[in-house]
Protein backbone atom coordinates (compact mmCIF):
# COMPACT_ATOMS: atom_id res chain seq x y z
CA UNK A 1 0.00 0.00 0.00
CA UNK A 2 1.54 3.32 -1.35
CA UNK A 3 1.77 5.56 1.45
CA UNK A 4 0.68 9.27 1.03
CA UNK A 5 3.23 11.91 0.02
CA UNK A 6 4.71 13.87 2.71
CA UNK A 7 4.83 17.63 1.86
CA UNK A 8 8.03 19.47 2.30
CA UNK A 9 7.01 22.02 5.23
CA UNK A 10 8.95 23.10 8.34
CA UNK A 11 7.49 21.43 11.16
CA UNK A 12 5.18 19.14 9.22
CA UNK A 13 4.47 15.53 10.99
CA UNK A 14 6.56 12.28 9.61
CA UNK A 15 3.11 9.60 8.58
CA UNK A 16 3.19 6.56 10.45
CA UNK A 17 3.19 3.00 8.31
CA UNK A 18 5.72 0.73 6.48
CA UNK A 19 8.91 2.74 5.20
CA UNK A 20 9.41 4.98 7.67
CA UNK A 21 13.00 4.51 8.00
CA UNK A 22 12.94 5.33 3.95
CA UNK A 23 10.88 8.28 4.26
CA UNK A 24 12.93 10.16 7.31
CA UNK A 25 16.16 9.74 4.71
CA UNK A 26 14.50 12.44 2.98
CA UNK A 27 12.70 14.78 5.11
CA UNK A 28 14.52 17.76 4.41
CA UNK A 29 17.90 16.87 4.78
CA UNK A 30 20.23 18.59 3.33
CA UNK A 31 17.36 20.89 1.78
CA UNK A 32 16.74 18.31 -0.80
CA UNK A 33 13.38 17.35 -1.96
CA UNK A 34 10.93 14.72 -0.07
CA UNK A 35 9.72 11.53 -1.66
CA UNK A 36 7.14 8.99 -0.13
CA UNK A 37 9.25 5.66 0.13
CA UNK A 38 7.70 4.15 -2.77
CA UNK A 39 8.90 7.32 -5.44
CA UNK A 40 12.46 6.95 -3.64
CA UNK A 41 12.39 3.22 -4.01
CA UNK A 42 11.23 3.81 -8.14
CA UNK A 43 14.05 6.40 -8.51
CA UNK A 44 16.53 4.14 -7.16
CA UNK A 45 15.75 1.53 -9.63
CA UNK A 46 15.62 4.30 -12.45
CA UNK A 47 19.56 4.81 -11.70
CA UNK A 48 19.97 1.34 -11.45
CA UNK A 49 18.56 0.26 -14.55
CA UNK A 50 20.30 3.40 -16.21
CA UNK A 51 23.77 2.19 -15.08
CA UNK A 52 22.73 -0.92 -16.24
CA UNK A 53 21.93 0.02 -19.62
CA UNK A 54 23.69 3.31 -20.75
CA UNK A 55 26.47 3.81 -17.93
CA UNK A 56 24.44 6.11 -15.91
CA UNK A 57 27.23 8.28 -13.50
CA UNK A 58 26.64 9.72 -10.06
CA UNK A 59 28.46 13.43 -8.92
CA UNK A 60 29.34 14.96 -6.00
CA UNK A 61 29.21 12.14 -3.43
CA UNK A 62 32.91 12.37 -1.67
CA UNK A 63 33.57 16.31 -2.38
CA UNK A 64 31.75 17.12 0.78
CA UNK A 65 33.59 15.25 2.99
CA UNK A 66 36.94 16.57 1.06
CA UNK A 67 36.08 19.75 2.04
CA UNK A 68 35.30 19.21 5.40
CA UNK A 69 38.07 17.30 6.64
CA UNK A 70 40.20 20.01 5.02
CA UNK A 71 38.77 22.43 7.12
CA UNK A 72 38.95 20.48 10.21
CA UNK A 73 42.96 19.25 9.97
CA UNK A 74 44.71 18.05 12.70
CA UNK A 75 41.54 18.31 15.03
CA UNK A 76 39.76 15.33 17.08
CA UNK A 77 36.25 15.05 16.16
CA UNK A 78 33.93 12.60 18.28
CA UNK A 79 31.86 10.93 15.54
CA UNK A 80 29.74 7.56 14.61
CA UNK A 81 31.92 5.67 11.85
CA UNK A 82 30.09 3.47 9.57
CA UNK A 83 31.37 0.47 7.38
CA UNK A 84 28.81 -1.83 4.75
CA UNK A 85 30.65 -4.13 2.79
CA UNK A 86 29.57 -5.99 -0.19
CA UNK A 87 29.07 -9.41 0.26
CA UNK A 88 29.53 -12.44 -2.47
CA UNK A 89 31.36 -10.07 -4.68
CA UNK A 90 34.03 -12.64 -5.48
CA UNK A 91 31.11 -14.97 -6.59
CA UNK A 92 29.75 -12.56 -8.65
CA UNK A 93 33.27 -12.16 -10.53
CA UNK A 94 32.90 -16.08 -11.36
CA UNK A 95 29.19 -16.06 -12.80
CA UNK A 96 29.43 -12.58 -14.69
CA UNK A 97 30.87 -9.80 -16.92
CA UNK A 98 33.80 -7.98 -15.96
CA UNK A 99 32.20 -4.96 -16.87
CA UNK A 100 28.76 -5.82 -15.55
CA UNK A 101 30.17 -6.50 -12.38
CA UNK A 102 32.19 -2.92 -12.26
CA UNK A 103 28.74 -1.25 -12.99
CA UNK A 104 27.05 -3.02 -10.45
CA UNK A 105 29.49 -2.73 -7.64
CA UNK A 106 29.47 1.29 -8.48
CA UNK A 107 26.34 1.47 -8.59
CA UNK A 108 25.58 -0.55 -4.98
CA UNK A 109 28.37 2.03 -3.50
CA UNK A 110 27.15 4.94 -4.67
CA UNK A 111 23.71 4.06 -3.96
CA UNK A 112 25.42 3.48 -0.47
CA UNK A 113 27.09 6.67 -0.38
CA UNK A 114 23.08 8.60 -1.39
CA UNK A 115 21.77 6.56 1.91
CA UNK A 116 24.77 8.14 3.80
CA UNK A 117 24.27 11.49 2.85
CA UNK A 118 20.49 11.49 3.21
CA UNK A 119 21.77 10.52 7.13
CA UNK A 120 23.25 13.21 7.75
CA UNK A 121 26.34 11.67 7.25
CA UNK A 122 29.26 12.25 4.93
CA UNK A 123 31.30 9.69 2.74
CA UNK A 124 34.59 9.17 3.55
CA UNK A 125 35.59 6.78 1.00
CA UNK A 126 35.18 3.78 -1.56
CA UNK A 127 37.21 0.99 -0.71
CA UNK A 128 36.88 -1.90 -3.24
CA UNK A 129 33.63 -2.77 -2.47
CA UNK A 130 33.01 -1.31 0.50
CA UNK A 131 31.67 2.25 1.46
CA UNK A 132 32.85 3.82 4.60
CA UNK A 133 30.62 6.99 6.35
CA UNK A 134 31.12 8.82 9.51
CA UNK A 135 28.56 10.96 11.23
CA UNK A 136 30.01 13.95 13.16
CA UNK A 137 28.83 14.01 16.76
CA UNK A 138 29.52 18.07 17.51
CA UNK A 139 28.12 17.62 21.57
CA UNK A 140 25.10 15.29 20.47
CA UNK A 141 26.15 12.08 20.26
CA UNK A 142 22.54 10.50 20.31
CA UNK A 143 21.55 12.22 17.25
CA UNK A 144 24.25 10.84 15.49
CA UNK A 145 23.79 7.36 16.65
CA UNK A 146 20.18 7.29 15.65
CA UNK A 147 20.99 8.93 12.42
CA UNK A 148 23.92 6.38 11.64
CA UNK A 149 21.43 3.10 12.87
CA UNK A 150 18.68 4.57 10.73
CA UNK A 151 21.87 5.02 8.00
CA UNK A 152 22.67 1.03 7.96
CA UNK A 153 18.49 0.17 8.57
CA UNK A 154 17.78 1.85 5.35
CA UNK A 155 20.84 0.74 3.20
CA UNK A 156 19.45 -2.73 3.53
CA UNK A 157 15.82 -1.67 2.68
CA UNK A 158 17.22 0.26 -0.19
CA UNK A 159 19.38 -3.14 -1.42
CA UNK A 160 16.23 -5.91 -1.24
CA UNK A 161 13.61 -3.36 -2.63
CA UNK A 162 15.76 -1.10 -4.91
CA UNK A 163 18.32 -2.59 -6.00
CA UNK A 164 17.70 -6.31 -6.06
CA UNK A 165 14.67 -6.38 -8.00
CA UNK A 166 16.26 -4.73 -10.94
CA UNK A 167 19.33 -7.25 -10.99
CA UNK A 168 16.54 -9.92 -10.65
CA UNK A 169 14.97 -8.83 -14.11
CA UNK A 170 18.48 -9.75 -15.58
CA UNK A 171 19.24 -12.84 -13.56
CA UNK A 172 22.04 -11.74 -11.52
CA UNK A 173 22.26 -12.34 -7.67
CA UNK A 174 20.79 -10.77 -5.13
CA UNK A 175 23.17 -8.16 -3.64
CA UNK A 176 23.71 -8.61 0.38
CA UNK A 177 25.50 -6.45 2.99
CA UNK A 178 27.45 -6.74 6.27
CA UNK A 179 27.37 -2.99 8.21
CA UNK A 180 29.22 -2.25 11.19
CA UNK A 181 29.19 1.06 13.58
CA UNK A 182 31.42 2.10 16.11
CA UNK A 183 31.96 5.71 18.24
CA UNK A 184 34.73 7.70 19.37
CA UNK A 185 37.38 10.48 18.28
CA UNK A 186 39.11 10.13 15.22
CA UNK A 187 41.93 12.45 14.20
CA UNK A 188 41.92 14.35 10.83
CA UNK A 189 44.89 13.68 9.25
CA UNK A 190 46.52 15.33 6.11
CA UNK A 191 49.40 13.65 4.25
CA UNK A 192 51.79 16.43 2.57
CA UNK A 193 52.02 19.65 2.51
CA UNK A 194 49.49 20.71 -0.03
CA UNK A 195 46.57 22.07 1.85
CA UNK A 196 44.31 21.95 -1.34
CA UNK A 197 45.11 18.60 -3.10
CA UNK A 198 47.33 15.99 -0.17
CA UNK A 199 45.43 13.57 1.13
CA UNK A 200 43.32 13.91 4.03
CA UNK A 201 41.95 10.69 5.68
CA UNK A 202 40.91 9.92 9.67
CA UNK A 203 42.58 7.97 12.16
CA UNK A 204 42.02 6.28 15.69
CA UNK A 205 40.49 3.55 17.64
CA UNK A 206 36.37 3.75 16.04
CA UNK A 207 37.63 3.06 12.80
CA UNK A 208 39.34 0.13 13.72
CA UNK A 209 36.75 -1.37 15.32
CA UNK A 210 34.13 -0.19 13.24
CA UNK A 211 35.77 -2.18 10.49
CA UNK A 212 36.62 -5.32 12.78
CA UNK A 213 32.74 -5.02 13.76
CA UNK A 214 31.97 -5.17 10.23
CA UNK A 215 34.16 -8.27 9.71
CA UNK A 216 31.82 -10.17 11.92
CA UNK A 217 28.58 -9.63 10.50
CA UNK A 218 26.36 -11.87 8.58
CA UNK A 219 24.98 -10.79 5.13
CA UNK A 220 22.49 -8.10 5.69
CA UNK A 221 23.21 -7.97 9.34
CA UNK A 222 24.08 -4.63 10.95
CA UNK A 223 26.62 -4.93 14.24
CA UNK A 224 26.89 -1.52 16.45
CA UNK A 225 29.34 -1.34 19.26
CA UNK A 226 28.29 -0.63 22.95
CA UNK A 227 29.38 2.65 22.77
CA UNK A 228 27.26 3.48 20.16
CA UNK A 229 24.51 1.43 21.38
CA UNK A 230 24.47 3.71 24.96
CA UNK A 231 23.97 7.37 22.75
CA UNK A 232 21.09 5.60 20.81
CA UNK A 233 17.20 6.62 22.15
CA UNK A 234 16.24 3.88 24.06
CA UNK A 235 13.12 3.12 21.79
CA UNK A 236 15.91 2.52 19.17
CA UNK A 237 18.24 0.82 21.66
CA UNK A 238 15.72 -1.86 22.06
CA UNK A 239 15.52 -3.00 18.82
CA UNK A 240 19.47 -4.34 19.32
CA UNK A 241 20.40 -7.39 21.58
CA UNK A 242 23.98 -8.12 22.95
CA UNK A 243 25.59 -10.80 21.21
CA UNK A 244 27.14 -13.97 23.14
CA UNK A 245 30.23 -14.78 21.21
CA UNK A 246 31.49 -18.20 21.30
CA UNK A 247 35.28 -19.20 22.41
CA UNK A 248 37.28 -16.22 20.95
CA UNK A 249 35.54 -14.94 18.12
CA UNK A 250 35.92 -11.61 19.46
CA UNK A 251 39.04 -10.61 21.21
CA UNK A 252 38.59 -6.41 21.39
CA UNK A 253 38.53 -4.52 24.71
CA UNK A 254 36.58 -1.52 26.02
CA UNK A 255 39.20 1.55 25.67
CA UNK A 256 37.57 2.79 28.84
CA UNK A 257 37.49 -0.35 31.27
CA UNK A 258 39.63 -2.78 29.84
CA UNK A 259 36.47 -5.29 30.20
CA UNK A 260 35.32 -6.82 26.28
CA UNK A 261 34.11 -4.42 24.17
CA UNK A 262 30.12 -5.39 24.33
CA UNK A 263 28.72 -5.71 20.11
CA UNK A 264 24.94 -5.53 19.43
CA UNK A 265 22.82 -6.75 16.98
CA UNK A 266 19.89 -5.15 14.95
CA UNK A 267 17.40 -7.85 15.64
CA UNK A 268 15.33 -8.29 12.21
CA UNK A 269 11.66 -9.63 12.21
CA UNK A 270 12.93 -13.44 12.02
CA UNK A 271 14.97 -12.87 15.09
CA UNK A 272 12.84 -10.69 17.75
CA UNK A 273 10.72 -12.33 19.95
Amino acid sequence: MRMDEIKQKQGGEKPAGQGIEIVDMLLGKRGEKVLDSETMILEIQKRVWGSLKKGYEYSGIVDESDRFLRKNVFATLDMMVLYVDLVGSTTMTLEMPAEKIAIIVSSFAQEMATVIRQHRGFVLKFVGDAVIGYFVAKGDGPLAADNAVSCAKSMITVIQKGINPILNQYDYPDLMVKVGVDYGQNLVVRYGADVEHSHVDLMGPAMNIAAKIQGMAKPNQILIGEDVHKKLHPSIGKEFSEIIWKNSEWKYHARSSGNLYRVFEYKTDENKH
